[in-house]
């Protein structure tokens, strides 16, 4: 039997419990909350766990072969230190942090002491990305354009930029992640960011609201990502278009569309990706082969490194190259 810990009492946390609760051979051991009340809360959802408030309590408190962990960007740093401290594995959510400095510390720690690591980029393990990968095989790429289009989530901390790294860092990051997985590297970013209605309609808001990013690709492409959170609740666009030698792909939250030579063709993903990715570690936990875990935590900071790169360059106005290493 595996037992899992979670970390974090949101409704993703709640999303991964029912997916593992599912799962064979899977015991959903422990919570940790902010609260004693928001732990036994969740806890008392889920048959058998226990709710603690403190990580280090429940860490000493249970033996756990891996840990769940969702936190808002700024809550990263020093729990999963405490979890390599101790060699346990983990599932960490997107974003890996606000920016570079937490992930950095993060990095150095895996390299002295490695575990088994994956962050949840679920459009990784969509069958329609398998798909896409595969077609852009024999194309040559010229294009790529992404978008994140939606309404500003209603948690508080979102709303502030040095908790959550605004948009691009806390949602775009799946648009950038994605195109990192079928494109290849980035080379370097320029970025402009702004505000347009969210300040003057809610106190507290310190996100920019619009945002568009260039981004030059080491092997030639080119890619543009914009996202807004102005739009009412409820509405939303969300995808990644890549325009090659041979027509169009579009990858939508439904799944792959091709148009080449003015002939449509369609695939929906069948299976959720969220199950697939959570089969996946728990395999590797399982087994010890992790080769299947389709973004670890090095290759997640890649993808980070690319959003503080905008954020870096919206602040300046100068474009920033990406770094080869670590």
């Amino acid at each position: 039997m595996i037992n899992i810990g979670i970390i974090g009492t949101g409704w993703f946390s709640e999303v991964h419990a029912k997916i593992l609760m599912e799962m064979e051979e899977v015991n959903l051991t422990a919570v940790c909350g902010t609260s004693l009340p928001k732990a036994m809360g969740f806890a008392e959802k889920f048959a058998g766990m226990r709710g603690y408030d403190d990580v280090e309590e429940m860490l000493d408190g249970e033996r756990l072969d891996a840990v769940y962990l969702c936190v808002p960007p700024f809550a990263h740093g020093e729990i999963e230190l405490q979890l390599i401290k101790r060699g346990i594995p983990f599932f960490v959510e997107k974003p890996v942090g606000t920016g570079m400095e937490a992930p950095e510390i993060i990095l150095s720690a895996l390299k002295e002491k490695p575990v088994i690591t994956s962050v949840g980029y679920h459009f990784r393990y969509r069958e329609t990305a398998a798909r896409l990968k595969t077609e852009l095989e024999d194309a040559v790429l010229g294009m790529v354009t992404g978008q994140w289009m939606g309404s500003m989530p209603p948690v508080q901390w979102w709303r502030d930029f040095a908790k959550s790294g605004g948009q691009l860092v806390e949602q775009t990051t799946h648009i950038i992640d994605f195109l990192r997985y079928a494109a290849g590297e980035v080379e370097e970013v320029s970025a402009v960011f702004g505000s347009r209605v969210l300040e003057n309609m809610h106190k507290g808001v310190t996100v920019p609201d619009v945002g568009a990013v260039t981004l030059k690709m080491k092997n030639g492409p080119l890619a543009v990502i914009s996202n807004t959170c102005i739009l009412p609740e409820g509405d939303s666009k969300i995808g990644i278009d890549f325009f090659h030698s041979k027509g169009i792909f579009q990858l939508d939250q439904e799944g792959l569309t091709k148009r080449e030579n003015g002939i449509v063709t369609e695939w929906k993903d069948q299976d959720s990706p969220y199950i697939l990715e959570a089969r996946t570690f728990i395999h590797a936990i399982r087994t010890g082969d992790a080769s299947g875990i389709r973004s670890d935590y090095f290759d997640a900071c890649r993808t980070q490194e690319v959003a503080a790169a905008a954020v870096e360059s919206a602040r300046t106005g100068r474009s920033v190259r990406i770094m080869d290493d670590f």
